[in-house]
């Protein structure tokens, strides 16, 4: 039961040790040394190892850091809650290598409790209900277990009986205990909608959440945030079943100082809506021809305000009153750094450039100075824009020549600059001829600014990956892109992406399978879960006419059939790994440990303990054939009461040979009794 009780609290802190990983915002050491702390208490209850800490050396180590934690706050994590989490978890690697009485087991179980509040607050993924439920089932296995510990402590002696297999039977009512409570409280969650997650907004903010872009790009951002694959929103397009490679504007940056973009501070125009929606376009746009699309977006929480549009956004609906409008012609929402959105709308997709005859805004000699704006530059950049754009054409011509040379002559890598150099354009364009999109769409805008047309690089996403499973198009982190706005006479803003294609294969077959109902059940988690509100509730429990219901219900096993057509074999080989994992592992665990007792048996090195494990395998073996042991009979009256067949001939002889090696020190009596099992373990012969 003790050996029990610590497994159970250690799974108690693990618990909430991953759900906090999970969120993916602790650094690796703090990551790396928890889980090394984890591993050793591990071991140490399993009796592998055993480790010895003086109360000196820990109460020195825990003064040390609350020292250091004043300067983790101020200079390291610069922030309140990443240094708190820190001193979390440096505490609890602390307490879960030396706990041993029972007041250091209460403040684990407070650790544990501390870790799961900081998991609430950092994690947004499907991830924190698996291991809220992790963290729960070993709470009752823990609470359970401690309750007995105490009894058992009591200065009264109390009796025992029917104590075979107890940590399996424990075991078994915990699960169903937990279960029970997830059960009653899912029913609870659904009519009572929450507000703990607004609470959460005002004590931290989210933006510790997801990566994102900020007001300014330096180069090597883009291609640091390419090497994650984080989902940042979900895009549902109205009757289109199928991916698109289509590009996600955010923000747009004008000025560049030869290592980062950004836009100096820019007044903003505060655009009022009507209900909840407005209308964005201007009346040059609503002549353009060519294709609208409708969409609505599920935008995680980034490091940015800014919304996302395809094309140029003509309505929008949003759940706000206001949103803005820069000089950039980029929206935000206002709300400050963090928070997710969801909004509906509608986009003009310009057809291609060269058939466009409308007449554009014309750019003020202010604002055409600002995008013509240039720092010192290598003046191989300049001859190198003269060369490729040639003399005579249009500004549309030049800056097709320069994007068409860029995508053909250089080479796309995400890999990283090792170290700073002076001049990163100058050592993109002449020495390396190769890096992500930033180094592409600066090269370009430059080069255009220095032949005299206005430029912008914009940062945002491209393509995006369809899930059939729930009709959403997926952008991860890993398709943040940048490309290039050039201002051309009587035609605006026109795209240029000169960024080349990324080599790399991209995902598919089983592994893409299962990311994609992984990004099923967080879809779910976020409707259901995250943004489940009073709003949500009432359209819940009012589905309208009974017509409504049922084409709702046939629309949904629809999808459910052909979900089950493209991933049920991924699901059905996944539980089944699984499941054998489950099965074979403590079998092939027990078969290496037998094989290990018989060696360690034959070479003579045998203990009177040997008895007892060479006994309790040959009861094995008899269950296996239909004879069970009560609890109250002794060996030799179990031996006695086994009706006469082969069993109990060879029980007879195990029972003698397990007296006089366990009683009598017999130690050469322990290779009789290990042939005697073997004799039991060997299959029948009908």
């Amino acid at each position: 039961m003790e050996r029990f009780f610590e497994f159970s609290l250690l799974g108690l802190l693990a618990s909430g040790y991953f759900a906090v990983v999970g969120s993916g915002f602790i650094d690796l050491p703090t990551t790396a040394a928890t889980a090394a702390a984890l591993i050793l208490r591990a071991l140490t209850v399993a009796g592998l190892i055993r480790l010895d800490l003086s109360t000196r050396f820990i109460n020195a180590l825990t003064l040390l850091y609350i020292g250091f934690y004043p300067l983790d706050y101020l200079y390291v994590s610069g922030e309140f809650l990443p240094a708190t989490v820190h001193l979390i978890f440096f505490l609890a690697a602390l307490r879960v290598l030396t706990a041993s009485s029972n007041r250091d087991y209460f403040f684990v179980k407070l650790i544990a409790l501390l870790e799961l509040l900081a998991a609430a607050i950092l994690s947004s993924s499907l991830n924190f209900f698996a291991f809220l439920a992790l963290f729960l089932f070993s709470a009752v296995c823990t609470f359970a277990a401690s309750e007995i510990r105490r009894s058992s402590q009591l200065p009264r002696r109390i009796s025992r009986s029917a104590t075979m297999r107890l940590q399996w039977r424990l075991a078994g009512l915990t699960t169903a205990t937990a279960a029970g409570i997830l059960l009653m409280t899912a029913g609870l969650f659904f009519l009572l909608p929450r507000t703990a997650r607004a609470a959460f907004r005002h004590l931290v903010p989210e933006r510790y959440h997801l990566a994102g872009f900020s007001n300014e790009v330096e180069l090597g951002d883009i291609g640091e945030i390419q090497r994650t694959s984080t989902p940042v929103m979900h895009v549902r397009f109205e009757a289109i079943e199928h991916a698109l490679h289509l590009k996600w504007r955010g923000a747009a940056l004008m000025r560049f100082d030869g290592r980062r973009w950004y836009n100096p501070p820019e007044l903003r125009e505060k655009l009022l809506l009507t209900q909840n929606q407005i209308s964005l376009a201007n009346p040059n746009q609503l002549w353009r021809p060519g294709a609208r699309i409708s969409y609505e977006i599920a935008l995680g929480p980034i490091d940015s305000d800014v919304l996302f549009f395809l094309g140029v956004p003509e309505f929008l609906r949003i759940g706000l009153r206001n949103i803005y409008r820069s000089t950039t012609d980029s929206y935000h929402t206002g709300l400050g750094y963090g928070e997710g959105v969801r909004y509906f709308a509608l986009s003009y997709l310009p057809q291609e450039i060269v058939g466009a005859t409308y007449d554009a805004d014309a750019l003020t000699a202010r604002i055409r100075q600002d995008y013509l704006q240039l720092p010192a530059t290598d003046v191989r950049i300049y001859e190198l824009a003269r060369r490729v754009a040639g003399a005579g054409g249009s500004d549309y011509d030049r800056a097709a020549k320069l994007e068409r040379h860029l995508r053909t002559e250089y080479g796309y890598t995400t890999e990283l600059l090792r170290a700073s150099v002076p001049d990163p354009l100058a050592h993109f364009l002449f020495e390396r001829r190769k890096g992500h999109c930033e180094y592409f769409a600066s090269a370009m805008a430059v080069m255009l600014r220095q032949l005299g047309i206005p430029a912008r690089v914009v940062t945002g996403f491209q393509s995006g990956t369809y899930n059939h499973i729930t009709g959403w198009h997926v952008i991860r982190t890993s398709d943040a892109h940048s490309w290039v706005e050039a201002y051309l006479e009587r035609r605006g803003w026109s795209t240029f992406d000169p960024t080349p294609p990324d080599p790399r294969p991209q995902a598919s077959g089983f592994w893409l399978r299962l990311a994609m109902i992984g990004d099923a059940a967080d879809t779910f988690w976020r409707e259901w879960v995250l943004d489940y509100d009073k709003e949500r509730q009432v359209r819940t429990l009012n589905l309208g006419s009974f017509v409504e219901l049922q084409s709702a219900l046939q629309a949904g096993g629809a999808r459910a059939a052909a979900t089950m057509r493209d991933y049920g074999l991924t699901v059905v080989l996944t539980i089944a790994g699984l499941a054998c994992l489950v099965v074979i592992v403590p079998r092939v665990r027990a078969s290496l440990a037998a094989r290990r007792h018989e060696r360690r048996v034959a070479r003579g090195d045998v203990s009177v303990h040997d008895a007892t494990l060479l006994y309790n395998r040959a009861l094995a073996a008899l269950r296996k054939r239909g004879f069970e042991k009560p609890p109250w009979l002794t060996p030799a009256e179990f031996a006695a009461v086994l009706p006469a067949s082969r069993e109990s001939v060879v029980l007879d002889d195990l029972t003698a040979a397990y007296h006089q090696l366990r009683y009598g020190g017999h130690r050469e009596a322990a290779v009789r009794m290990l042939a005697l099992v073997s004799r039991l373990e060997a299959p029948s012969r009908t």
